[in-house]
């Protein structure tokens, strides 16, 4: 089946911790934008009953009305629990990653592949190091501060005794081990808790992404299956397409959820058609670790699989590995590799001289172009059109069919790490 009258998108979010109405009105606000650019029908509605992060649309795309139900796959609770480290762990997690990525060799490899996402990841490093520098200088400023104060009032009495010498000089000793300390503290907490900088964000989302060498933590194994038994269940519906899509790290996780339901049995022969989009992906930060091996068997099962993957990056997406295989760069393709089709979302083109202008110092915003309207796409229906893969009457498979590859992408085989589960 190639035509759409009926689908469910599955949204699989990165390391987020906003709610699942951040992404519901973002969907909002961009479709309908797009369709103002594009010239289509598309309307948001409520979720229908069972869905609980959810809504609905109701669109007229390429002449065929459709409806689709929009579903995010929440594991936000994790991210804001890991995220719940206080100043000193925060510290004691940035040496432990550095540690782990530095040791293992995968920090030298991953510049091989591609500098941003690499830039990205020592950002935070270098910021959080900067502010602990400025702690100290607080810190050191307030021992400063008192002993200066200390040595003046002694220098106006005159003939101070020895007890009254002894007394000074323990205050301005104890500014050193108490007050200094505090307002390092207190500065560093602050830094933390306003974090302008999304340093001590992304500090976190490396760790957790880290924290066992690459294995998943067994709290986002739990959910993991619990994404598996809903897209099950939603595989067992009427509807003509069920699309997975992963964004950021959300891409691997769908990578391997999807893993687990075809060899588990899931995927009925007689279903819905399964897809795959992921955007954005930063794979290699993870299955470039020494203990992915389960990710890495997840990426060679699934790429040889019948389910229609297609992978979008930027290279204007310095957050992603923009047009990197991640199967092919994991040092896991099998012969008989038939995907992802990496594509890319071409910025330079997709987007007007005055919208990159308005978007070239928003990162973030870059990173979640992919979810956004573009305001120059060409006239095309294989053009990458967030909107129209996910509301539109054509199956990912088919959208895609007659698109090649990117020539720029790369997949020459970069990891250290190359076992993998069966």
């Amino acid at each position: 089946m190639t035509q759409v009258s009926r689908r469910h998108v599955l949204y699989i979010p990165g390391f987020d911790p906003v709610p699942p109405r951040a992404y519901r009105e973002r969907y909002r606000r961009e479709a309908i934008t797009q369709a103002a650019l594009s010239g289509y029908h598309i309307v948001n509605g409520k979720a229908a009953l069972g869905t609980r992060f959810g809504w609905n649309v109701e669109a007229t795309i390429e002449g065929a009305v459709v409806a689709t139900e929009l579903e995010v796959l929440y594991w936000a609770d994790i991210v804001r629990k890991s995220m719940g480290a206080g100043v000193l762990a925060t510290y004691g997690q940035l040496a432990r990653t550095a540690w782990i990525y530095i040791g293992s060799g995968a920090l030298l490899r991953l510049m091989r592949l591609r500098k941003g996402p690499v830039i990205a990841a020592l950002y935070p490093v270098a910021v959080l190091l900067g502010q602990l520098l400025l702690a100290a200088a607080i810190w050191f400023a307030v021992f400063w501060t008192v002993l200066m104060v200390t040595e003046g009032i002694m220098a106006l009495i005159e003939g101070p005794t020895w007890l009254m010498q002894s007394y000074f000089g323990a205050r301005a000793w104890f500014s050193l081990l108490v007050p200094g300390p505090i307002a390092a503290g207190l500065f560093l907490r602050w830094c933390a808790r306003k974090d302008r900088l999304l340093a001590w964000y992304l500090m976190k989302d490396y760790a957790f992404s880290s924290s066992l060498r690459g294995a998943y933590p067994p709290e986002q194994e739990a959910r993991m299956a619990e994404f598996g038994d809903r897209i099950a269940d939603v595989l067992r519906s009427d509807v003509d397409e069920v699309l997975v899509v992963g964004h950021s790290s959300g891409a691997y996780i769908a990578v391997s959820v999807l893993s687990d339901l075809i060899r588990a049995g899931r995927v009925p022969a007689n279903g819905p058609v399964l897809s795959l989009l992921t955007l954005g992906h930063v794979v290699p930060m993870v299955s470039f670790l020494p203990k992915a091996d389960r990710l890495r068997g997840d990426l060679a099962f699934l790429s040889v699989q019948d389910v229609a993957w297609v992978d979008v990056t930027a290279p204007g997406d310095g957050c992603a590995f923009a047009l990197c295989d991640p199967v092919a760069v994991s040092g896991v393709a099998p012969p008989d590799k038939r995907w992802p089709l990496v594509i890319s979302a071409a910025f330079s083109q997709t987007l007007s001289p005055a919208r990159r202008k308005a978007l070239k110092w928003k990162l973030f915003e870059l990173h979640f172009q992919y979810l956004n309207a573009f305001d120059n796409l060409p006239d095309a229906a294989d053009a990458y059109d967030y909107f129209r893969i996910t509301a539109g009457p054509m199956t990912l498979g088919k959208r895609f069919a007659t698109r090649a590859p990117s020539q720029s992408r790369i997949e020459r085989a970069v990891n250290r790490f190359s076992d993998h589960a069966a």
